[in-house]
């Protein structure tokens, strides 16, 4: 049986760490004169793959 192959986008937008797996936040590249400081402060927080969702990421990541 082959080697499986991770998902290469999957590996460069999730981080797997001792018991979650961090995932990137959308919507603080441009346009952020009009966001509130409050709102990017809240942007830069680590933001966590829901539970829901962890297996298929695992899956992507050949973890599971």
């Amino acid at each position: 049986m082959p080697k499986m192959k991770t998902n290469r986008g999957a590996a460069k937008r999730f981080k797997l760490k001792k018991n979650a797996i961090k995932r990137g936040s959308a919507f603080k590249n441009h346009i952020l004169t009009k966001k509130s400081h409050q709102r990017k402060a809240n942007l830069n927080a680590p933001k966590y793959v829901h539970s829901t969702n962890v297996d298929s990421v695992k899956s992507l990541l050949c973890m599971a």
